[in-house]
């Protein structure tokens, strides 16, 4: 999982930096496993644009990845590691005792060869699945459940981790990479180590092209845009944001570093913020 960083041969090249794929065994995915995934080009389905600046990018196939880890009980080998254009992180392909496939995030030192479970008993090894109240305090986990048996929500992008830090009733305390510590139900499950790709933060796209690759367009800042585009935008040359309530988006919403969580359901599961 290392970098390769390019000879200025051109503009673009100068400041490129790439992975080498190292790790990746495998080519083409399992074909059994992937579906289509159309682009909509930001618009919904009245064909109006409600997420801008997307559109265009290399033509994909979606990877089904399996974020429940339910197949107790029943062994897996690591059959290779492949690259995945939807996410950060590999993802590696497991061949099952009973021969079925599935896709998991590939962990960070997870081998072709090696031999995965999940389920109470599983052994603390990267690539393992357990409840939390299983896991033992100080181990590193990643793909966190947030409700039992709906699948990992938490952590789950390039090189990300969260440590076991406390057992308390029938609450787990994690502190999760934003430096949040927050409690989990001990029935929720967790995959043992830490997401592999820790390199992908030292990429640089090196040219726009790349962007436009990825289906991101060009982004226009508000303060240059005229007052009827933008709150942000008018004034005479360069003008700052200039608002006595602070910076908002296209609509008039907060923006800008402005806190905008709503959601008071969950904060009493909150022990810390995370770090700002």
């Amino acid at each position: 999982m290392a970098t390769k960083q390019y000879k200025p041969t051109s503009p673009g090249r100068r400041f490129m930096i790439t992975s080498t794929y190292a790790e990746v065994t495998k080519g083409k995915p399992e074909k059994s496993l992937t579906s289509a995934k159309p682009k909509s080009g930001g618009r919904n389905h009245t064909g109006r644009i409600t997420s801008f600046n997307r559109g265009g990018g290399n033509k994909r196939r979606y990877r089904q990845i399996d974020f429940k880890r339910n197949k107790d009980g029943v062994e897996a080998k690591v059959a290779a590691i492949e690259y995945d254009p939807n996410r950060t992180c590999r993802i590696a392909l497991l061949h099952y005792m009973d021969g079925e496939k599935r896709y998991i995030l590939a962990p960070k030192g997870l081998e072709v060869g090696t031999r995965i479970s999940s389920g109470e008993g599983s052994d603390i090894l990267p690539g393992n699945c357990l409840e939390l109240k299983n896991i033992p305090l100080g181990t590193l986990v990643h793909n966190i459940e947030l409700q039992p048996g709906r699948g990992g929500q938490m952590v789950r992008s390039a090189g990300m981790s969260a440590q076991v830090m406390a057992k308390e009733g029938n609450y787990v305390t994690l502190r999760l990479p934003s430096g949040e510590m927050r409690m989990v139900h001990n029935t929720c499950r967790a995959t043992v180590g830490e997401v592999g790709n820790s390199d992908h933060e030292n990429e640089s796209l090196g040219k726009a092209g790349k962007n436009r690759g990825l289906g991101r367009k060009p982004h226009v800042r508000g303060v240059v845009k005229s007052p009827r585009d933008h709150p942000h935008g008018g004034g005479e040359a360069k003008s700052p944001v200039g608002r006595k309530k602070g910076p908002v988006d296209r609509w008039g919403n907060k923006a800008l570093g402005t806190k905008t969580r709503t959601n008071k359901r969950s904060n009493k599961f909150i022990v810390r913020r995370r770090d700002r």
